[in-house]
């Protein structure tokens, strides 16, 4: 069987404290086995991201951005590549794949432009003969932990950036699909980037556990879980580390009495099960306000129904399986627990089988309709192609709705009327927000982030505020004293003359 090594100091590396399984989602079988690193991969790593921290740091704009931009062809170059990589580990189509890939590398065409995004301030003659300028500074290792659902988009939310503004990195992606993490360090490799400024440490908690507690690990970006975003969280805190963590989602479309419906069940339904519901910034929730709550529920029925899921490379197919069979066990759990509590399940995939691939991790779309907040359907991340509905009576009904949800990562309304718009807007206590836009993930010049338990730590990824996160600032005060000046010492505090 293939093994997937560690990629450190510029190179695959081997050893580890064990294996686990890649397996093959549409098929059910087993493809690969992936090193699991432990405290002597980690040290490896971090101890090549810190000797070559102290050049990289030192390379000059020029430079970094030169590596940026050849990272950035080469990544077009082998976007077909990366895709296919993808959905052979994650099961997702392979446009869908390739989606994923272009919004990565939108991140690094944003680094492409970090000589401006670091340009600091300056400050003549802010008392006489003194002069103040301002400049952003490298932290140091950052480490990035990253998820399954995006081996290549949401590492690239770090990375990129991270290494612009003069940082190294360490990279600990999902253990689940880690192929496509190698390949981008080898890109790296091709565009110039000198050895161990990036480096891939496979693992599990063990790994994760020892990155947090390293004393030469400056920095921590972390997406997944709540519950694990609050461990990442609490944990580097307590070593004094810089911590960005997003968490889970529980977004909610609402949808108004004046929306196009058509248009509205369309997108919803794409939001809600493409890549099988294994995103972020899946729509999982529909709030249908007033009257037009059965009619909803028809239209998206029929759209669920009609979506062909079958290997995530066959032609035609346009929703994959899940990762695991666990996942797959975890959605058919959600939805009969949502009929035992009084939901009615309209369009129900538990069952669905895919021929020829009788053994791959399938489920296909489900909706629940007549759902409460009070239902674990409800209240569960359940990260899976199943979408619920609630009905409210009024776009402040539904407002409260979203507030009273623990998570605030995304949200969307669809309506046609521009105050109603507004409002929703101010009122609710949510990071992202789409209006007639079911998927609202911005683009790589603002900064994706959630609110409430969707986010842990104050800075949200990419954009100017992962150029904020990656740096820190440093202000001079300086004074070139003419050989005649009196030299007798002032005591007092210092104020502008």
């Amino acid at each position: 069987m293939r093994t997937i090594d560690h990629w450190i100091g510029g190179a695959p590396a081997a050893g580890g404290i064990g294996y686990a399984t890649v397996w093959q989602p549409a098929t059910g079988h087993p493809q690969a086995q992936v090193a699991l690193g432990g405290r002597a991969e980690v040290d490896l790593a971090v101890a090549a991201a810190a000797k070559a921290y102290d050049t990289w740091s030192e390379t000059s704009l020029s430079r970094r951005t030169r590596v940026m931009f050849a990272l950035r062809d080469l990544v077009e170059r082998h976007e077909d590549e990366l895709a296919r990589l993808i959905t052979a580990e994650h099961g997702k189509t392979v446009e869908d794949a390739r989606g994923e890939v272009v919004r990565g590398r939108e991140v690094i065409e944003f680094a492409c432009g970090i000589p401006q995004l670091l340009k600091g301030g300056y400050s003549d003659q802010v008392s006489t003969g003194v002069d103040s300028y301002s400049l952003r500074a490298p932290l140091g290792v950052c480490v990035g932990i990253t998820p399954f659902n995006f081996p290549v988009m949401v590492p690239m939310w770090m990375h990129p950036i991270a290494i612009a503004c003069g940082n190294t990195f360490v990279l600990k992606p999902s253990e689940r699909d880690p192929s496509p993490a190698n390949l981008v360090a080898q890109l790296y490799a091709d565009a110039g980037l000198p050895d161990g400024v990036f480096n891939v440490v496979h693992g599990d908690r063990e790994a994760v556990d020892v990155l947090l507690d390293h004393p030469d690990v400056a920095a921590v970006s972390f997406v997944g879980s709540t519950p694990i975003a609050s461990h990442v969280h609490r944990r580097a805190s307590a070593s004094g580390k810089r911590v960005q963590a997003l968490g889970g989602a529980k977004n909610h479309a609402v949808v108004l009495p004046d929306a196009n419906l058509v248009d509205a069940a369309r997108q919803i339904a794409g939001a809600a099960y493409g890549s099988a519901g294994q995103r972020c910034m899946a729509v999982s929730v529909v709030v249908a306000v007033g009257s037009i709550a059965d009619e909803l529920v028809e239209l998206l029925a029929r759209q669920a129904a009609a979506i062909v899921v079958g290997p995530g490379d066959q032609a035609g197919s346009e929703m994959g399986p899940v990762v695991t069979a666990q996942a797959r066990e975890r959605v058919v759990a959600a939805v009969t627990g949502a009929r035992e509590a009084g939901a009615e399940i309209v369009v129900d995939g538990r069952a669905l089988r895919v021929d020829g691939h009788e053994d791959g991790f399938f489920v296909g779309p489900c909706l629940v309709d007549r759902v409460t907040p009070t239902m674990e359907a409800y209240q569960q991340e359940i990260f899976g192609p199943v979408l619920v509905v609630l009905r409210a009576e009024s776009l402040d009904e539904a407002i409260a709705i979203i507030n009273a949800n623990p998570y605030g990562n995304g949200t969307a309304l669809f309506t046609s009327g521009g105050a109603a718009a507004r409002r929703f807007v101010r009122g609710v206590t949510v990071g992202m927000i789409g209006v007639n836009v079911p998927v609202p993930v911005p683009m790589a010049y603002h900064s994706f982030g959630g609110w409430k338990a969707s986010l842990f730590g104050d800075v949200h990824a990419h954009g100017t505020e992962g150029v904020a996160f990656y740096t820190r600032g440093k202000v001079v005060t300086g004074r070139w004293p003419e050989p005649s000046e009196a030299a007798r010492s002032a005591l007092d505090f210092p104020t502008a003359s």
